[in-house]
């Protein structure tokens, strides 16, 4: 088993002032050669933005782009016409695709708003624009797993185009949990929202990221009080 641990002030930093943003991997104005990616997982991004503030209107071609809201509300329009509201508890995904133009904006005046970015390389290329915004049942998560995204239109969650799979996890108790790899193919990145945890032996704090890949299973020991995504990819 081969491990890449990002502990979460080793992150990339961005401040705009209406915008603070952590980068695991480079993005923008924060490069490092050694973290490009971890296989098809190519951005996630950590983002705070002020009240009334946003991204304004840009365009996005051959990339899966999921937002997961952590707190506040989020306001996106794109050029398909969609104009949605996401929040705690919601699943955003977006497939650029041959090319969409879209905006993130914060939802409220008076409070931030903070999200997770993330883009997948898609295994297919130039294929029709598409967006899909699913609420998670909490019931779904509490002390164990919850798929939220997969390659698949009719399995749990949202699906994308690539051999992915994303769980949720939300513990009030600690406790063991293997994790099984649907591909040989694959690695797993686990990311500590909150809390800690223990993965092969290291351990995880709030924000710290840990890859994992050349393995079948992964043993995941969650503390209490711990908030753990993760985000099953291929190795490409």
């Amino acid at each position: 088993m081969n491990t890449i641990i990002h502990k979460a002030d080793s992150r990339g930093k961005a401040d705009f002032g209406w915008l603070q943003s952590r980068h695991t991997f480079s993005f923008g104005n924060y490069y490092n050669p050694d973290r490009m990616s971890f296989g098809a997982l190519r951005v996630l991004n950590d983002d705070t933005v002020a009240g009334g503030k946003g991204f304004g209107a840009h365009p996005h071609r051959n990339m899966e782009i999921i937002s997961i809201p952590l707190s506040g509300d989020l306001q996106h329009l794109d050029s398909t016409g969609r104009k949605e509201i996401i929040k705690q508890g919601d699943v955003q995904v977006m497939s650029a695709g041959t090319g969409i133009e879209h905006s993130e904006m914060n939802a409220n005046e008076d409070k931030e708003v903070q999200f997770l970015q993330i883009w997948i390389i898609p295994k297919e290329e130039n294929v029709k624009p598409r967006y899909d915004q699913i609420t998670l049942n909490p019931k779904g998560y509490k002390n164990k797993f919850g798929q939220i995204l997969s390659p698949n239109d009719n399995d749990a969650g949202v699906w994308i185009h690539q051999d992915a799979w994303f769980y949720l996890g939300e513990f009030f108790e600690s406790q063991k949990i293997e994790y099984s790899l649907h591909s040989h193919k694959s690695g797993l990145y686990i990311f500590l929202l909150e809390g800690e945890a223990k993965v092969g032996g290291k351990n995880l704090e709030r924000r710290d990221g840990l890859g994992v890949w050349d393995t079948a299973k992964v043993e995941i020991e969650p503390s209490s009080k711990a908030k753990i995504l993760l985000l099953e990819v291929p190795m490409i």
